[in-house]
């Protein structure tokens, strides 16, 4: 009884979470060459130095998204079946593209790019 009330209980509250728009939306991921600008840099530029970046955070975050795929396949049960198992796995996958974006972006800007406006 005291287990039920406590699932229960957990199904409000991340309910209610989203509901108030918690957790907050990721930033706007700059996903394409044309994201970024730096006077004086020709479209062939802006290419090449986002796909070195892009190189260096498929690099970087490599490990937390293989990760990821092995506890997919291997509690595929799991996650078919448990809502917390499925809400734990797409937060995880959230913070992995957050952290890849950060990484994109970081690269980007120590080159001297910004994002277009």
């Amino acid at each position: 009884m005291v287990i039920r009330l406590g699932v229960v209980l957990s199904g409000l509250l991340l309910g209610a979470c989203g509901a108030i728009g918690w957790p907050k939306p990721p930033a706007e991921p700059a996903a394409t060459a044309s994201a970024w600008m730096k006077p004086g840099a020709d479209p062939a530029a802006v290419e090449s130095t986002y796909q070195a970046c892009l190189a260096a955070t498929n690099t970087a975050t490599r490990t937390d998204f293989d990760i990821d795929q092995d506890i997919s396949a291997s509690r595929s049960n799991d996650l078919q079946h448990s809502a917390f198992a499925q809400t734990q796995m797409r937060q995880n996958q959230d913070t992995n593209r957050d952290r890849a974006q950060t990484v994109l972006s970081s690269c980007m800007e120590a080159k001297g790019f910004s994002p277009a406006r």
